[in-house]
């Protein structure tokens, strides 16, 4: 009788781990595992409510089709980008990109948080004890960016159709632009201008990186790194280059004063760009603020404007 009570029990504990083998299976493919700067994370396979701590999240998941719950304020035009207001029509902010709230993120009550590494890798911690968590290393890589937001939100073929269409459009920019200008590629110099000093972008800025996608050189080919700082007029040789995007960093007079201190020195008027009338003020946030895919676009749109 014992020994029939045993297998009885046997038979209920085999069935009950048979009936709950493919529940089993279904928990476990409910996860995957997300390589990212920071190490990795286990993510739902469906996202339902995504928080992005800096833009170049933001952007990518609205390119990406998916309206995040929660988001940093931007760093003008607050507390939204205009080009991104009606896409985040009554989404929460969580503070700064710097600073953000956690308090805030925690009432969300997200399933995945994607920062970067640069500006949240003290946090990360107590990030991923709310939710699973995935950071870029750095905020100017729009196509990292873009990869590991799709791969997070499983949304890998969305995104290899939005970086198709971005790749299209630059084919056809080429032949735009290779019919005006017999010399391509071109040479460019992208200078912001603050109220006391003139910053050179280079190939680890944000307009940087997607002015080399587009196929664009730079002045000073062997310095690494977001760029430089010029404070005095005598460097003004270093930022030689065919053309100029000169991002005025705000509205204020001061910044516009610092400009034309600066294009009124002999040294600039001697320049490539000023002599050939190639000197373009573009804008503020889709060159240097948005760090996106959709902000890449719109440097493509005002690069369109500019060589048609």
């Amino acid at each position: 009788m014992q020994v029939n009570q045993v297998r009885k029990w046997a038979f209920l504990l085999i069935a009950f781990l048979l009936i709950l083998a493919p529940v089993n299976q279904v928990m476990a493919s409910e996860k995957k595992t997300i390589i990212h700067a920071m190490g990795s994370s286990e993510v739902p396979q469906k996202v339902l409510r995504v928080v992005t701590l800096f833009q170049g999240a933001t952007d990518s998941v609205v390119a990406l089709g998916v309206t995040p719950v929660g988001v940093v304020d931007s760093w003008a035009q607050q507390p939204t980008y205009e080009y991104l207001r009606d896409a985040l029509k009554g989404v929460a902010h969580v503070g700064l990109e710097t600073q953000p709230n956690l308090e805030a993120i925690v009432a969300l009550k997200p399933d995945l948080i994607i920062g970067t590494k640069s500006r949240h890798e003290k946090i990360y911690r107590q990030l991923s004890q709310i939710a699973p968590t995935v950071m870029a290393e750095d905020v100017y890589d729009f196509k990292t960016t873009l990869d590991l937001t799709a791969e997070a939100l499983n949304k890998q073929e969305k995104g290899k159709q939005v970086w198709d269409g971005f790749q299209q459009r630059i084919t056809n920019f080429h032949n735009v632009i290779k019919k005006r200008e017999a010399n391509w590629p071109l040479t460019a110099a992208i200078l912001n201008i603050r109220a006391d000093h003139l910053r050179l972008y280079l190939n680890q800025s944000f307009p940087g990186v997607v002015l080399k996608e587009i196929g664009f050189k730079f002045p000073l080919p062997n310095e690494n790194g977001w760029g430089v700082k010029l404070k005095t007029k005598e460097a003004l040789p270093s930022v030689n280059a065919d053309v100029f995007f000169v991002i005025l960093h705000s509205n204020d007079a001061a910044v516009r004063q610092n400009y034309d201190v600066w294009r009124a020195h002999p040294l600039w008027k001697m320049l490539t760009a000023p002599k050939n009338k190639q000197v373009y003020e573009v804008d503020n946030v889709a060159w240097l603020l948005s760090g996106g895919i959709l902000g890449a676009n719109k440097i493509l749109d005002q690069l369109y404007q500019i060589y048609q």
